[in-house]
């Protein structure tokens, strides 16, 4: 039986915290995509591939860090329609992880597609950061588990 449904593209983010409570972005170049911008170690969900080993395996390819399923704990699903042109704006729902525990030492594992590996405090980002991420993580810090973006 075929639905008449929504089919949203769907990414998986992982929010990685040193000592100081700062977070891990990733400062993004070569990309289609907000080039210069800094985002959190993300990409899309594969086919047939869940949401959590999604975010276990950007948070390898793109930090270098190794995390096991148990430590990565849901923060937030972000139901998004994107920023781009009205003609071509696209459907997104992305999910938040922290990672509480991992091994490996955070670094810039994918320089052809990031520049620079950055620690900011959540509440002191620079300008130039991808969306919903600053609304994701205010969304966090005031223990939201569901918001929207965009729509």
């Amino acid at each position: 039986m075929k639905y008449d449904t929504q089919t949203p593209y769907v990414a998986s983010y992982i929010i990685v915290k040193d000592e100081k409570g700062r977070i891990a972005f990733v400062r993004r170049q070569n990309t289609a995509w907000l080039n210069g911008y800094y985002g959190l170690p993300a990409g899309k969900v594969e086919v047939q591939e869940n949401y959590v080993a999604a975010a276990i395996r950007e948070a390898k390819e793109e930090i270098g860090i190794s995390v096991n399923r148990e430590n990565l704990h849901h923060k937030l699903t972000v139901h998004r329609m994107s920023d781009q042109d009205t003609n071509d704006r696209m459907e997104w729902v992305d999910i938040f992880f922290e990672v509480e525990l991992y091994s490996g030492e955070v670094h810039n594992a994918e320089p052809t597609m990031s520049s620079e590996i950055a620690w900011f405090d959540p509440a002191d980002l620079p300008s130039k950061v991808t969306p919903p991420v600053p609304e994701a993580l205010e969304a966090i810090r005031q223990g939201k588990t569901y918001i929207e973006h965009g729509w």
